[in-house]
């Protein structure tokens, strides 16, 4: 019983929870510079672990190469990844005379994900752009395999067959819960872990993010290929407080900002509704 009401609970954060969708100003694709260059930064750890790949898995046997991006979200940054992962395979196996894989790229986000945009919009100049690299590096009539699946669901659960992932990458994600952790009553004025917040409160989002974290690992561990790589960032902190400010003091300024528009909106319902009695 106590299982299924914490599916219930997963279920409800799927359904409801995703970036804003679009291309517009306050959407996900026009305000992610950071995602942006948290991928550009961590570039070489990428590469070392396409590189390992290279080298653990034996490619003579590759038809095609699987790679998944978890938590992709929408807008450029959904195949920005992707793209520098592609590029780096496709300079491997031309330094080393090797035969270019089929590439099957999986992106993987909570179906509340705009994929429109992604699959309607943006792979289109994706896949021009990537043809015109192969044509610079092996000639005008080089062509490019590439197929691209959506796949909509939480990365807190199996998504893909026994060992059909040569490589995954995930960033900026995973620091996101699958659930509301429970026990958070005491969190008064609070969003978030945050100065304030209880010692349980803290435990709660402790626990959560345990139960999370290995859950995924063991879902991913069963998709993964034997020799397979994962390539996973994470915000982290230096310090062991937990409600650091480091990690936190967004969140406590995101509450404050809250608490103040749902004080003026209360103020207003009383104002109007003594307007109402006087009349």
């Amino acid at each position: 019983m106590e299982v299924e009401r914490e599916r219930e609970r997963e279920m409800e954060v799927m359904q409801v929870l995703h970036m804003n969708g679009g291309m517009g100003e306050t959407s996900y694709a026009n305000n992610s510079l950071l995602q942006r260059k948290v991928i550009s930064m961590t570039k070489p750890i990428t590469e070392a672990a396409v590189r390992a790949l290279f080298s653990a898995v034996d490619t003579t046997f590759w038809g095609s190469l699987a790679i998944a991006d978890l938590g992709c979200s929408s807008g450029p940054n959904s195949l920005f990844a992707m793209s520098e992962i592609i590029t780096i395979m496709i300079d491997l196996c031309k330094a080393t005379n090797h035969e270019l894989p089929e590439f099957q790229v999986f992106l993987n986000d909570l179906p509340g994900n705009d994929f429109n945009t992604i699959f309607g919009s943006l792979l289109p100049r994706f896949k021009e752009k990537l043809s015109e690299q192969m044509k610079s590096k092996y000639g005008a009539s080089a062509t490019l395999p590439c197929f691209f699946n959506g796949v909509p669901g939480s990365f807190y659960g199996r998504l893909f067959a026994r060992e059909s992932l040569h490589l995954i990458h995930s960033s900026y994600s995973l620091m996101w819960l699958s659930q509301v952790p429970r026990g958070l009553e005491g969190n008064k004025g609070n969003i978030y872990m945050a100065r304030s917040s209880p010692l349980k409160v803290l435990r709660a989002y402790y626990e959560q993010f345990q139960r999370d974290f290995s859950t995924f690992l063991e879902c991913r561990g069963q998709e993964v290929v034997v020799g397979g790589r994962m390539v996973l960032t994470l915000l982290g902190r230096r310090s062991d407080d937990l409600s650091s400010e480091e990690c936190c003091y967004i969140w406590e300024l995101l509450a404050i900002a809250l608490y103040e528009m749902v004080s003026k909106v209360t103020q207003k319902k009383k104002k109007k509704q003594k307007n109402q009695k006087r009349t």
